[in-house]
């Protein structure tokens, strides 16, 4: 598969596995990015997709098969949490200050609001890799995020495929431009659960008085 242009900077590192291991190499990184264990699987997309631009893949297959091996590995994280996610939050909760209320205050939101953070998650780093066993330890409903899974899978894989197969080896700028604006959408998300924390807490503070109150007669 070798014997195209060479690609800039990090991207070129994997290279030497995706000419050795070439659509297998492309769905385990993928897979194991998308099931709690930090590898290059977006990178390796994206090398894939510039690989297709180039001729040396076919571009549906790097697009399917990353979208297959997303899909599939955030399932299994989802059945992970699911089984065990209660009972590794109940027995080490307590050694980050998760208590009991707070863990179903948690749930509560996951419920509610776990479908459209399990179909932009895949964008965040940090967020792509525990995102099924969060949803699964907080017991958001399984034809909800297989939906979901699927769906935010196939956006995610499409938007890499598209990008490094249009820009082909002038995708090194591009790549940087996309991680580093990718980087502070985790800052931004963290505020805004602070955010949330913060008011949940300020509604529950004002709110306890007047549960003590005696009611009166």
């Amino acid at each position: 598969m070798s014997g195209g242009p060479e690609l800039p900077g990090a991207l070129a590192h994997l290279e030497p596995l995706l000419d050795k291991g070439g659509y297998a190499a492309l769905a385990l990184l993928v897979g194991l990015d998308n099931a709690m264990i930090p590898v290059p699987g977006q990178t390796m997309l994206i090398v894939a997709a510039v690989y297709a631009g180039t001729g040396r893949m076919n571009v549906a297959a790097v697009a399917l098969i990353a979208w297959a091996a997303a899909t599939a590995a955030a399932e299994a994280a989802y059945l992970l949490g699911r089984r065990q996610g209660s009972a590794l939050i109940d027995r080490y909760g307590h050694y980050v200050r998760l208590t009991p209320d707070r863990y179903a205050r948690a749930e509560s939101f996951y419920r509610r609001r776990g479908t459209p953070i399990v179909c932009a998650a895949r964008f965040v780093d940090v967020l792509r890799q525990t995102n099924g066993l969060l949803a699964g330890a907080n017991h958001l409903p399984h034809a909800r995020f297989a939906a979901a899974n699927a769906f935010g899978a196939a956006l995610w894989a499409g938007a890499w495929t598209a990008l490094g197969y249009g820009a082909g080896t002038d995708i090194g700028p591009l790549y940087h431009e996309a991680v580093r604006y990718q980087l502070l959408l985790l800052p931004a998300l963290a505020l805004l659960l602070a955010l949330f924390i913060a008011r949940s807490w300020w509604k529950r503070r004002h709110r306890e008085p007047q549960d003590r109150a005696p009611a009166s007669r």
